[in-house]
């Protein structure tokens, strides 16, 4: 979180970044453009298509019962 605000920071001074990352928090940074490869070509995303905010939006709404799943001993 420290570095979406250091990010913000800096495009308020016009700088701008290329971030390879998994962080669904740092994808949420507004207006911020989101590729995906797709079967070796590059696709312009929304931020709740990634696989990262589906994942931890799900692990979210149900942690209780992923974390029984994940915490099993089969």
């Amino acid at each position: 979180m420290a570095l979406v605000a250091r990010i913000h920071q800096l495009v308020k001074m016009n700088s701008q970044f290329i971030i390879a990352t998994h962080s669904p928090i740092i994808m949420s940074y507004p207006d911020a453009y989101i590729y995906t490869l797709i079967d070796g070509n590059l696709k312009k995303i929304r931020f709740e298509e990634t696989e990262h905010y589906q994942d931890m939006k799900d692990f979210m709404n149900r942690y209780k019962e992923m974390l029984e799943i994940l915490m099993s001993e089969e």
